[in-house]
């Protein structure tokens, strides 16, 4: 049973979702000190 959750744990959804958080993170704290750099014209 351990096998089969550390299986699930590791697919690439899980992984995809949590890439997601981390960079969403990342640009909500590079807007909040730079928050012109990401619209330039």
């Amino acid at each position: 049973m351990d096998k089969n959750l550390l299986t699930y744990l590791s697919f690439a959804p899980v992984l995809l979702t949590g890439l997601m958080f981390v960079t969403a993170g990342i640009l909500f704290e590079f807007n909040r000190f730079f928050p012109d750099l990401l619209f330039h014209p």
